[in-house]
């Protein structure tokens, strides 16, 4: 169990709030709480997403939204072991060269049509392994998905695959209807942002910078699920907003740290809320600062490593995330206990032994005691990463170099770091998922960069034994052989710093009292929420 699940708080002494309270928020353009239907939850997002199957975008608020329209061939426990969904049953071959995976029968899309085998193998073969960000690593190695009938599928590998399994959840690899995709422009098909899955909720609206609205799947294969009949996700740019209808009332449930982290505390003292961390672990969102391997200063190993020795990030988890935060030591968090190892070069707070790095490098200050510029980009996901930006820019200065800082909207933040490369540092929170090659391979290895992707090797970053590292382990099908692989993964990331890893953020799902079952498992907010109830 991860320090995050250990640490897991959960008030339930009383419910209080009603829902329909006196609203903060201006509702005129949004749904009304008070006049909906028995069984509505309103939930927020943060920031809002831009896009609406994950299968194409793998941001974190898209996952949120897209895991409650569409399903994956499984699931996971609290002990990531894989759960029947779309899939009853599944067998690896001895030799890891395929998966068979028995379908549930019975199972509709939205639009009424049956689920079956050849949407498995069209979802894998033409959406996942070529459109999905981490699906292109993934997948690589899938030859071809045989459908002897429809609810079987059977995936063949060129070579054994072992992350692969803790990659099928719908929130991660969506399963997407063939008759509506096939003979469309995949990237422009409308379903992508009015979903067509087999979920308990069912697409109704979007209406950008206001709110999504889903509702209940009828039809749903399990029976008597979803228990909500409406799911509705508000928009709250403003963090204090939130904080606000959570209080009015206007507000039930948000997850991934609604809320700023100096008000994680009066909600946990607030018994008319549920805080609760555990919902993770499947994520497992590490928040890191991505070098532009172009720019002339950041080329150089010396600058990347003095910047590491000049972050005291002690006192970052302290000053910035309210200690909801533990420093990252590599690449790979604490959380994955099976990968992670401390035997890596490592870089102590230590000014002075920044300053003679950049010094080595060729950096003198100048009569301001400046040594050069650097522009450091971050999307607008509230104020936590306002403040990173800020505590960087004091901790860099002390060593000479100064930072710009540039927020921008998520959309316009994807464009400039993954279809431009215009960026110095970006600070970006990349999820390490469940196994390191789904979630950090795309980031270290040469051949994940594809410019336009978003959420993948942006630096320029291209190592020969990384690749060769990363390549082997994503295929080695001895678990102890492949842990070695994953050491020494981590000493060379740790040696060539192409990313420079500061905390992973412990992140708070918030609930009002009435909500149960939120988190019911390492997806957390991510889940599907067929079991989701208001008490």
């Amino acid at each position: 169990m991860s320090d995050d699940a250990n640490s897991a708080i959960m008030m339930d002494r009383r419910q209080v709030l009603l829902f329909g309270s006196a609203a903060l928020i201006s509702g005129a353009m949004m749904p009304s709480t008070a006049s909906a239907a028995a069984g509505t939850l309103v939930m927020t997002i943060n920031p809002e997403p831009n896009a609406m199957v994950s299968a194409f975008n793998t941001a974190s608020p898209v996952a949120v939204i897209s895991g409650k329209m569409t399903e994956g061939l499984v699931h996971y426990d609290f002990g990531l072991n894989p759960q029947p969904e779309l899939a009853t049953s599944w067998e690896i071959a001895p030799d890891g060269l395929s998966m068979t995976f028995k379908l549930r029968d019975g199972v509709k899309w939205h639009d009424g049509k049956p689920f079956s085998s050849a949407d498995v193998a069209y979802s894998i073969m033409e959406i996942l392994k070529q459109h999905h960000p981490r699906g292109r690593g993934v997948f690589a190695k899938v030859t071809a998905v045989e459908t002897p009938d429809p609810l079987t599928a059977i995936i063949r590998l060129s070579e054994p695959t072992p992350a692969m399994i803790y990659a099928l959840a719908g929130w991660e690899s969506p399963m997407l209807p063939k008759h509506v995709y096939e003979g469309s422009e995949v990237l422009k098909n409308p379903a992508n942002n009015a979903p067509i899955g087999t979920g308990p909720f069912k697409f109704v609206e979007w209406q950008r910078g206001s709110h999504i609205i889903l509702e209940k799947n009828p039809d749903y294969w399990d029976k008597g699920k979803p228990l909500l009949d409406k799911l509705i996700v508000r928009i709250y740019p403003e963090p204090s907003a939130r904080v606000a209808a959570f209080e009015a009332g206007e507000l039930n449930l948000g997850g991934d740290g609604p809320i700023p982290l100096n008000e994680v505390k009066k909600f946990q003292d607030n018994p008319a809320f549920k805080v609760e961390t555990r919902g993770t672990e499947m994520n497992n969102s590490l928040d890191v600062l991505e070098t532009n391997l172009r720019n002339e200063h950041l080329a150089k190993p010396e600058v990347r490593k003095a910047l590491m020795h000049a972050i005291n990030r002690d006192l970052m988890v302290k000053t910035v995330w309210y200690g909801l935060a533990q420093p990252l030591t590599g690449p790979i968090p604490q959380t994955l206990p099976h990968f992670y190892s401390a035997d890596v070069p490592s870089y102590p707070y230590d000014v002075a032994k920044a300053e003679a790095l950049l010094d080595a490098a060729g950096y003198k200050k100048d009569a301001k005691g400046t040594r050069f510029k650097l522009r450091l980009i971050y999307p607008t996901t509230g104020d936590t990463y306002d403040r990173a930006g800020q505590f960087l820019r004091q901790q860099f200065r002390r060593i000479g170099v100064e930072l710009d800082l540039q927020t921008a909207d998520v959309p316009t933040f994807i464009r400039r770091v993954y279809g431009e490369y215009d960026f110095d540092l970006s600070m970006v929170p990349a999820s390490a998922t469940a196994d390191p090659s789904i979630g950090l391979q795309r980031f270290y290895h040469s051949a994940a960069a594809k410019q336009g992707t978003p959420f993948v090797n942006a630096s320029g970053y291209k190592n020969p034994e990384m690749d060769d590292v990363l390549s082997k382990a994503a295929v080695e099908p001895n678990a102890s052989k492949r842990v070695d692989l994953f050491k020494r993964f981590q000493q060379i990331a740790m040696e060539d710093l192409p990313i420079l890893p500061l905390v992973r953020p412990i992140y708070v799902t918030i609930a009002s009292a009435k909500v149960q079952h939120f988190v019911t498992g390492p997806e957390g907010v991510r889940s599907h929420y067929s079991t989701l109830s208001l008490g």
